[in-house]
């Protein structure tokens, strides 16, 4: 049995610390390794017996149980139930004391448990700088920052539009309802980062668009995993308060005396930031918007829009497909990985694709896949040379990210080109440069805003994927569907991958 103590002093008074700790649920607003935390059954986060189930930066899913809190002595201790290492008998204790001289706090963290002998150094390094050690250095930014609803670092995002260049991007703040205001909408707020169960349904300000905008009457909002990154505060383009959500579709309900070319009862929708579109109604700039022709339906743009217009970019400008390329195309039965298999099916491409299960096959099967590699069986890079004689793939799509990088250099041909356009199982790490030279390979990692920064930019992803949904070329399956109240079981269910295909809210 191991046993790792460390401690260390915070300056900040024993309360304010404790405020923090006690928090069961909260260690993804402070810790840097942790991605997002839900308490399982909806138990208070102080009940001793609660079941704590967070996901990490790197991709990796525990469950930890509170064994024991006590606010008089500000100590807590738990245990580990489930992880991805092998820390077998993990318990873990926190407790503080006042510092006798000044207004400081003295933290103790403490753990034992029994790892395999071979990896008894990795792991105890593991735990006393990558969680104690780091965790300290959390708190005590967070503290400094004065504001303990504020995550303690912005990390990138692991979805093809979390890149989004943030400086510029405006702010959509929401406002309670109070009787004085001439409208409220119904809205989904995070007013702190942390699990789907910060997406609260309130009822909020809505002022009268001004003269350069639009409101608009959603009818259905488009889920994203870029929304689940706004929400733990992975991406720093929601800041709480806040509504997430970057698609939907609707009509318009108002126009402002200085907007052309949009009236009253028009259909449009729209997949770019400023998040908000989580809501009812909400005000926009028209030139964020489209126009839907008839042949469009609401529920195809909203659970569409955002992944046809990446998936455009990413076939025919990050890389121009052609007949005879061989594709491989990793969560295939995802949203965009969908559609990339049908339209590189159609522009002459041979597609392998990767999914997780034999249902996830059997759809991705019926959209045209020529080879399907269930990966949770097989490793996915030996079968894509068996498959291809050792020749491997031409370009590779990956938004699974640490999981599959190294698995998708490892597949690539000679001269090959790898398409990491999203980071779902968390960030890639370091690499070296050189060691891609091992067969020149190129690798892209594309930028959502920077092919769709105008209008006309935008038109062009947009009008190539209405054109291809009209030909039957691609289809948008139906997409799973939720109430406005319910996007937290939309995140939970999107973050478990309990899902093919597109996720929407309905209003």
């Amino acid at each position: 049995m191991v046993r790792v103590c460390q401690s260390t002093i915070i300056d900040a008074p024993i309360d304010e610390v404790w405020a923090i700790l006690r928090d069961f649920n909260g260690h993804d607003r402070w810790h840097p390794a942790i991605a997002f935390s839900e308490i399982e059954g909806g138990e208070p986060v102080d009940a001793v017996g609660s079941v704590r189930h967070f996901r990490l930066a790197d991709g990796g899913e525990l469950r930890e149980q509170l064994l024991a809190l006590s606010d008089k002595d500000r100590r807590l201790s738990y245990c580990l139930l489930e992880a991805p290492l092998p820390l077998m008998g993990y318990v873990a204790s926190v407790r503080l004391k006042p510092v006798t001289d000044g207004n400081a706090t003295f933290w103790e963290w403490r753990s034992e448990f029994d790892p395999p002998a071979h990896r008894r150094d990795e792991l105890v390094k593991l735990v006393t700088e990558g969680i104690y050690q780091a965790g300290f250095a959390a708190v005590r930014n967070l503290l400094r920052r004065g504001s303990v609803g504020s995550p303690v670092d912005a990390r990138p995002s692991p979805a093809v539009v979390a890149q989004m260049p943030s400086a510029s991007v405006p702010r959509f703040v929401p406002t309670l309802a109070s009787s004085g205001q001439a409208a409220t909408t119904r809205a989904i707020v995070v007013e702190r980062y942390g699990g789907p169960e910060e997406l609260q349904l309130k009822e909020i300000g809505l002022p009268p668009p001004a003269s350069n905008e639009v409101r608009i009457r959603h009818t259905v909002i488009g889920v994203n995993f870029i929304d689940v990154y706004c929400r733990t505060g992975f991406f720093d383009l929601l800041q709480p308060p806040g509504v997430p959500g970057m698609e939907a579709a609707g009509v318009i309900e108002a126009v402002g005396s200085a907007v052309s070319g949009f009236a009253v009862g028009d259909r449009v929708a729209y997949a770019c930031p400023p998040v908000g579109a989580y809501c009812e109604r909400r005000n926009m700039a028209p030139e964020l918007l489209i126009h839907l022709s008839d042949d469009i339906s609401d529920e195809i743009a909203a659970a569409g829009l955002l992944k046809g217009v990446s998936a455009s970019f990413l076939l025919h400008d990050v890389h121009a497909v052609k007949r005879g390329d061989i594709v491989l195309i990793h969560a295939a039965a995802g949203g965009i990985g969908q559609l990339l298999v049908q339209w590189a099916r159609h522009l002459g491409a041979t597609v392998i694709a990767t999914v997780s299960s034999d249902d996830k096959a059997r759809i991705v099967e019926r959209l045209g896949a020529h080879h399907l590699i269930v990966y949770s069986r097989e490793n996915f890079a030996e079968a894509v040379m068996r498959l291809t004689n050792g020749a491997g793939a031409d370009i590779a799509y990956d938004a699974v990210g640490n999981d599959t990088f190294a698995g998708s250099l490892a597949a690539l041909a000679v001269r090959g080109h790898l398409i990491s356009f999203g980071q779902a199982s968390g960030p890639v790490g370091n690499w070296d440069i050189g060691r891609f030279a091992t067969k020149s390979i190129t690798l892209s990692r594309p930028n959502y805003a920077h092919y769709t920064d105008t209008p006309q930019k935008l038109a062009s992803h947009v009008n190539r994927f209405f054109a291809v949904l009209r030909q039957g070329i691609v289809r948008v399956a139906s997409p799973r569907r939720y109430d406005l109240a319910q996007a937290a079981d939309a995140h939970r269910d999107l973050v478990s991958r309990r899902t093919t295909g597109a996720l929407v809210l309905r209003v």
